[in-house]
């Protein structure tokens, strides 16, 4: 018998993430190939279906066909709960059929979970997914009831129902499927409810609520008996709030006299059209103004806001709200001459701030390099390529019609995007990288000139 004891072979949780979501993936992509699955005769490409298949995997909402058009209700159904499965994570969605059959959770599966829900500890990770659980249920229904109230004076009783269910939970989790595609000539997406504050009000609150994260909502439900919150949860608030503001500035200053959007609005309809499309450029991918129609300088400034995202623990993408905050006190702190980064007098530790800055400098290395790579091979302007990498890495799900003209190549190059910006391009190389071993010494430190 050897004396070497065998090394058991066990995925560390990033790659149990991995391979979670390609199984997904491939499952979703193979109904949706399915004839049943299409509402004519024949099937989709299997290419487009993985692409469909990843995208409301990923949460993304970029499509390649008119969803309310395409598919049959089989189909709209398994993309809907891709969606559902993508935005709460396979590992959440695990854990409530484990905790259904009272089985015990696993430290292992704990590790997995803290890894998924980017939650500091083990400590209280499964008391949270419980709660994750919940509060989707109820602002998912919540917004379904309010939807098919307001569309019920439009369709039928069931089919309001259903369309309140479907877009509740896609607007929740930032896909931004829709399936007004359906209705005869009706747009895609909300842009028939521009002005309609109704309807605009509750999507935006659903798409803050799903776009927030789950920490910070269950920070706000206990915050009348804790009178306070974390330091997560105000930046992520404060952050988000400046966001929505200066956006819904800088969009109302930039396309109040275009003709094409918000010029022929009144303006009710132009503020809330404005903010519906500041809130929503982060990772929700609904909107009521046509993004093709705004003028060059709104669709770059709404590449940022992707670029940016949401929260973390959340469905958005992006590097992330707090990624960015760290980033500007990095920049404020050097600019004052301060050695540390201070946020709500409570300092940030070196190994976030690092954390941050490599995070925030792969994401825009891989932004960059797709557009060159996707430049060369799509016939469209530079803009709408980097409009839509940056689309489909941030998981933001707009387009400026890029999308069904892809080549085959396009498709797969920008899948491969979606599924990198859901995991992130640092779990994804945790994923494929070994451990590394801690140095057992360090080398003498050196200068160098910076500016």
């Amino acid at each position: 018998m050897s004396i070497y004891k065998k090394k058991k072979f066990r995925l560390s949780p990033p790659q149990v993430m991995t391979l979670g979501f390609l199984f997904m993936i491939f499952v979703g992509a193979e109904l949706l190939w399915l004839p049943i699955s299409s509402a004519g005769e024949g099937r989709l490409p299997f290419i487009d279906a993985l692409f469909m298949a990843t995208s409301a995997t990923c949460v993304t909402g970029l499509s390649m066909i008119n969803t309310g058009a395409h598919l049959s209700t089989f189909g709209e159904i398994v993309l809907i709960l891709l969606v559902q499965i993508g935005g709460l994570g396979f590992m959440t969605m695990s854990t409530l059929i484990a905790l259904v059959l009272r089985r015990r959770i696993s430290f292992q599966e704990r590790l997995i979970l803290q890894e998924a829900m980017n939650h500091d500890s083990t400590e209280g990770v499964v008391r949270l997914v419980r709660k994750v659980l919940v509060y989707a249920l109820y602002i998912e229904l919540a917004g379904a009831l309010l939807l098919a109230l307001r569309w019920s004076f439009e369709m039928p009783i069931g089919q309001a129902l259903y369309f309140g269910v479907f877009h509740s939970i896609s607007i929740f989790n930032n896909a931004g499927f829709d399936l007004f595609g359906a209705l005869p000539n009706r747009p895609s997406s909300l842009i028939h409810y521009v002005e309609d504050p109704y309807v605009n009000i509750v999507s935006m609150l659903l798409i803050i609520l799903g776009g927030i994260g789950f920490i910070v909502i269950s920070d706000l439900l206990t915050y009348p008996q804790n009178k306070k919150l974390t330091l997560h949860s105000k930046v992520v608030l404060t952050a988000s709030a400046a966001l929505v503001v200066i956006g819904t500035i800088v969009i109302l200053v930039f396309e109040f006299t275009n003709t094409q959007t918000l010029q022929p609005l009144s303006p009710i309809g132009k503020v809330l059209s404005a903010m519906l499309q500041s809130v929503s450029s982060r990772s929700a991918g609904v909107n009521t103004l046509d993004i093709s129609s705004m003028r060059q300088a709104t669709q770059f400034f709404i590449v940022i806001m992707m670029f940016i995202g949401a929260a973390p623990g959340s469905s958005g993408g992006g590097i992330k709200v707090t990624t960015f905050v760290i980033l500007l006190g990095a920049l404020l702190a050097m600019v004052r001459g301060k050695e540390e980064i201070v946020l709500f007098r409570r300092r940030i530790s070196k190994d976030r701030i690092y954390k941050a800055i490599t995070f925030a400098l792969l994401s825009f290395i891989l932004i960059v390099l797709s557009t060159m790579i996707l430049s060369t091979t799509e016939s469209f302007s530079f803009l709408g390529i980097l409009f839509e990498v940056t689309s489909a890495y941030a998981t933001a799900g707009m387009s400026l019609g890029l999308t069904s003209q892809l080549t085959q190549f396009g498709k797969v190059f920008i899948i491969i995007l979606m599924f990198v910006g859901r995991l992130g391009p640092v779990s994804l190389a945790y994923t494929l990288t070994p451990v590394p071993e801690k140095a057992n010494f360090r080398y003498p430190e050196g200068k160098i000139t910076i500016g």
